[in-house]
């Protein structure tokens, strides 16, 4: 099962926006994610619904953050996506007739439903505004260590 990277990517994309004045095209995000305009175009359009970004159009349009960064968490960017699955582990069947494998799912569902509700309750914690302090950190840690 594939991973659903669109979490990290926004996180990448609104931490790049964030250093920037104004507008950032979906270009100059596709460069710094590394992948096409179009799906940058289509992820942001989810932010945008839930009011964390607006776009401008025109030669000098782009997208730029709307929201505050110390309020915005990771779990609103997640539920901004779409609640995407939190782990790509799952039950070899649904619905078993086997009894064993009922037990099985029971033990797993109970255990992925604890583990799911920690990471969300994690994401409530974290904030963009912490995401860009450590990336202030790092930038300067990494700047003294050229000179």
């Amino acid at each position: 099962m594939k991973r659903d990277s669109r979490l990290s990517s926004v996180l990448h994309a609104l931490l790049h926006m964030a250093e920037y004045d104004g507008p950032v095209t979906s270009e100059t995000l596709a460069q710094c994610l590394g992948t096409n305009p179009v799906v940058v175009r289509r992820t942001m359009a989810y932010l945008r619904e839930a009011g964390i970004v607006s776009s401008d159009r025109g030669h000098a349009g782009g997208w730029r953050i709307q929201a505050d960064l110390r309020t915005v968490t990771l779990r609103q960017l997640h539920e901004a996506l779409g609640e995407p699955a939190t782990f790509a582990i799952g039950h070899r069947n649904e619905a078993p007739a086997c009894l064993v494998e009922q037990a099985v799912n029971a033990a797993l569902e109970d255990t992925f439903a604890q583990a799911e509700a920690l990471l969300l309750q994690r994401f409530s914690e974290i904030t963009l505004a912490d995401l860009a302090a450590d990336f202030a950190r790092r930038h300067a840690a990494a700047r003294l260590e050229r000179h």
